[in-house]
């Protein structure tokens, strides 16, 4: 199985933080570009004939501030071109401030069966802040056009000014609204954008301070049913993202439109991240990707160690063996060694124990730095 990602650039207005592709002064070109996405699967219809998809992603951007007819077109093309399984899982990310009940209902017949909604926080000043669109009131508006369907809600912490009260007003808001999935992450401030001011003159909350928000919001979440099975997605049992899973199975995916990164058979390759060359490329029949490379085995055994450990259950050392036909204790006798205490081992599964998922990045940093040689 593999999954199918598409990206749709276009939004009303560009968040403080994002460092994402997309276009807030470009939704003329809307049309004309999925247009091309719809070429690009096309021409991948072919040579993908062999593979079956289970899950289809629409992200951004803003996928719901598009015309909702453009969806329905994807989904139309997707199935025309690909072989997909019946119940496959179809997200669509959206943005509480560009959704009605005319969209919702184009989606629904599109056959999109999963919602990811944007919240970041139920606290408006905090909203106006980051440059969001929305407040907490469209947020509630847009869970109610979705009431009976299976949505996610992203919850942002490490905002300025943000405080422990606000990420439990926000857990508990998305909680009463319905949200059968939370993704509760850290704010990642990247140089270029706005918020990086912010970050400058010392205005957001430290490291420390986002590590005790996020314990804070652990315990509420699993208080309210939700179980983390990554270190920043949390679920009602039996409505984790089938899509996110298959990235840290180390699955294989498809990538669709501007700046989309693929990996299948064994090869990584990501389009342009430029609007006119990506279109420009696809009308002249070629494929837009502007990287590609085979990838080792080194690097294949560290993506499958990294990926695996992000999760609660971590990784099954039979199917590491299985894969790359040597022991995980071969491979990496030195990291293991060096984390033994950060770890813990259920039956075939090597986890990271519970309390230091969080900081699994300062763990998995000496996987990278094994001489695998």
């Amino acid at each position: 199985m593999a999954g199918i990602y598409v990206h749709v650039p276009f939004c009303r207005h560009k968040c403080s933080y994002c460092d994402f592709t997309s276009f807030p002064d470009k939704i003329d070109y809307a049309e004309a570009y999925m247009a091309c996405v719809y070429k690009e699967m096309k021409m991948r219809g072919e040579e993908l004939k062999d593979y079956t998809f289970d899950t289809v992603y629409f992200g951004g951007g803003t996928p719901s501030y598009v015309p909702p007819k453009l969806i329905l077109g994807a989904m139309n093309q997707i199935k025309k071109c690909f072989r997909l399984i019946k119940d496959a899982e179809i997200t669509l990310e959206l943005n509480p401030g560009t959704i009605g009940e005319a969209k919702v209902k184009t989606y629904l017949q599109a056959g999109v069966n999963r919602f990811s909604i944007g919240l970041q926080t139920a606290i408006d000043e905090q909203l106006a802040d980051l440059g969001r669109i929305h407040n907490a009131r469209d947020y509630v508006y847009a869970t109610s056009l979705l009431k009976g369907q299976n949505f996610s809600t992203d919850v942002m912490l490490g905002l300025k000014g943000q405080t422990k009260e606000d990420v439990e007003k926000t857990i508990e808001l998305a909680s009463a609204c319905g949200s059968k999935h939370i993704s509760m992450y850290a704010l990642t401030v990247e140089d270029g954008t706005p918020i990086y001011t912010d970050y400058l003159n010392g205005e957001l909350p430290d490291s420390d301070e986002v590590a005790d928000m996020y314990e804070f919001g652990r315990k509420l979440l699993e208080e309210k049913g939700y179980h983390r099975y990554e270190v920043s997605n949390f679920a009602q049992e039996g409505f984790e993202s089938k899509h996110n899973y298959n990235y840290w199975q180390r699955g294989e995916y498809i990538g669709f439109g501007v700046s989309a990164s693929s990996f299948m058979r064994g090869k990584r390759f990501t389009n342009t991240f430029d609007l006119d060359e990506y279109m420009k490329c696809v009308i002249s029949g070629f494929y837009p990707a502007v990287t590609s490379e085979e990838v080792n085995e080194a690097d294949a055994k560290f993506e499958y160690v990294m990926l695996a450990l992000r999760t609660v259950r971590g990784l099954s050392m039979t199917a590491y063996k299985e894969t790359f036909g040597r022991a995980i204790g071969d491979d990496f006798p030195n990291a293991l060694k060096k984390t033994v205490k950060y770890l813990a081992l259920d039956g075939d599964w090597l986890k990271i124990k519970d309390e230091y998922l969080y900081v699994q990045n300062s763990i998995l940093v000496e996987f990278m730095e094994e001489d695998r040689a």
